[in-house]
C-alpha cells in the first residue's frame, strides 16, 4: 500500500497511544482507583482515535462514486449542448474518450 509517510507516523503515534492508554488505565486502576486518571487517560485515548480517523479520511484518495456519476452527467449535457450548437458528435464523443484514457495514463 502506497500511504504517505506522515499518515504512516501518524498510524503509528496513534497506536503507541492506544497501547499506552490501555497499560495506564489498567496501572491507574490498580493504584487506587483514581477516577480522575483513569478518565484523563481514557480521553486522551479518545483524541488518538478521533485524530486517526480524521487523518486516515483525510488521506483518503479514493473518490466516491456518486461523484464519478455526476461529472459523467455534467460531461454528457456538455456533449449534449455542443451537438445542440452543432458540432459533430462522434468526434465529441472521440475527444472525450482520449481525454479519459490521458487522464487514466497519468494517474
Amino acid at each position: 500500500m502506497n500511504t504517505p509517510t506522515s499518515l504512516r507516523v501518524i498510524r503509528w503515534v496513534c497506536a503507541l497511544v492506544f497501547v499506552c492508554g490501555i497499560a495506564g488505565i489498567i496501572v491507574s486502576s490498580i493504584n487506587g482507583n483514581n477516577e480522575g486518571w483513569v478518565v484523563t487517560i481514557g480521553l486522551t485515548t479518545t483524541l488518538a482515535a478521533i485524530a486517526l480517523i480524521i487523518a486516515s479520511t483525510v488521506a483518503s484518495r479514493a473518490r466516491i462514486p456518486a461523484f464519478n456519476e455526476v461529472a459523467a452527467e455534467k460531461l454528457e449535457s456538455l456533449i449534449a449542448t455542443e451537438v445542440a450548437k452543432g458540432a459533430d458528435e462522434d468526434a465529441l464523443r472521440d475527444i472525450a474518450r482520449r481525454a479519459i484514457e490521458l487522464g487514466r495514463q497519468s494517474s
